[in-house]
C-alpha cells in the first residue's frame, strides 16, 4: 500500500514538475517575442513543441513568430526563408489539430504573407484558397474574433483595391471587436491577439 501511494505522489510531482517546465518554457518564448528577439523565440518555441508532441500551440507560435516577421517590411529579403519556417510548423500543428479555427487562421496569414511579398505572382493562386480557408474556419468558430476579424480584414484589402463597397466587411469588424471583449481563451498560452489590429481597422472604417 505504501509503495502505491509513494508512486502515486511520484507521478503526481513529475506531471507537476513537466507542466511547470512548459508554463515556465512558454513564457520565457513569449517574453523574447517581446523583446523583438524573433530568432531566439521561435527557436525555443520550437523546442517545447519537441517535448510537447501531442501540443498544437508551440508549433503554432513558430508559425506565428515567423509569419508576423514576414509581414515587416524591413524582412523583405528574408520572406521565403521565414514563410518556409512558418509552413513547417504550421503543418505540424495541423496534423496535430486538422480542423482548429485559430490553425486555420494561421493557414490563411501565411497565404496572405505569400500574397503581400508577390501580389502579381501570388495573388491570383492564393486569393481563392485564402477565401476558402476562412470560410471553413468561420463555419466552424463562427463567434471566434480572429476568425471574424482576419476575415473581414482580407475581405476589406480586396474591396479597397477594387473600389466595392466596404460597408459589410466593417460590420463585421465591428462584431469582432465586440467578440473581443468577451473572448475567454483556453489557457494563459491559447491565442489573443487581434484586438489592437481590429480596433485601428474600426477606426478606418469610420473615415
Amino acid at each position: 500500500m505504501i509503495r502505491l501511494i509513494t508512486m502515486f505522489v511520484f507521478l503526481v510531482c513529475s506531471a507537476v514538475c513537466a507542466q511547470s517546465q512548459y508554463e515556465t518554457g512558454m513564457q520565457t518564448a513569449f517574453d523574447l517575442w517581446q523583446e523583438n528577439k524573433n530568432t531566439e523565440a521561435s527557436a525555443l518555441f520550437e523546442r517545447i513543441g519537441g517535448a510537447e508532441k501531442d501540443n498544437w500551440l508551440p508549433p503554432y507560435y513558430v508559425a506565428l513568430v515567423n509569419t508576423t516577421a514576414a509581414f515587416n517590411p524591413a524582412n523583405k529579403d528574408k520572406v521565403p526563408a521565414l514563410l518556409a519556417k512558418a509552413q513547417e510548423a504550421q503543418d505540424k500543428a495541423m496534423m496535430i489539430a486538422p480542423n482548429n479555427a485559430e490553425l486555420l487562421v494561421m493557414q490563411a496569414l501565411i497565404h496572405t504573407a505569400w500574397i503581400v511579398y508577390d501580389p502579381m505572382t501570388n495573388g491570383m493562386k492564393l486569393s481563392g484558397k485564402v477565401n476558402a480557408i476562412y470560410a471553413k474556419a468561420l463555419a466552424i468558430a463562427p463567434d471566434n474574433p480572429r476568425v471574424v476579424f482576419s476575415k473581414a480584414d482580407f475581405e476589406i484589402g480586396s474591396a479597397r483595391y477594387f473600389g466595392n463597397d466596404t460597408a459589410p466587411m466593417c460590420a463585421e469588424i465591428e462584431r469582432a471587436v465586440e467578440l473581443f471583449a468577451t473572448f475567454k481563451p483556453e489557457t494563459p498560452f491559447h491565442p489573443k491577439w487581434g484586438l489592437d489590429r481590429a480596433t485601428q481597422q474600426l477606426e478606418q472604417c469610420k473615415k
